[in-house]
């Protein structure tokens, strides 16, 4: 072979791999910006799903808390009935009430 044909065979190989690399990359990029995509969509519904498990979570305990509330004003109120029992009890045995 002459030198113009090494040189030849040289820049089309060079080219050949020039053009090979170009299209890999430009599919890695495509591939990469799909699977980007895909990920933001998972983690968007991802996230809808968690606010709506929290929202519940939420209104269970707000069910839950506002039961609680109102068994623990019963019990005040049973507790308030016993004071107030036990108090005239100790009156009526001590003889505080009679004076």
């Amino acid at each position: 072979m002459t030198e113009p044909q090494v040189w030849t065979l040289i820049g089309v190989f060079a080219a050949g791999m020039y053009g090979t690399i170009t299209v890999i990359v430009t599919m890695f990029t495509r591939i990469m910006k799909t699977e980007f995509e895909s990920v933001h969509k998972e983690i968007g519904s991802v996230r809808s799903d968690l606010q709506i498990e929290i929202g519940s979570v939420r209104k269970e305990m707000a069910s839950e808390f506002g039961s609680v509330r109102t068994e623990i004003r019963a019990v005040h109120g049973r507790i308030d009935h016993l004071d107030r029992d036990v108090n005239a009890i100790y009156r009526h045995l001590f003889g505080i009430d009679r004076g």
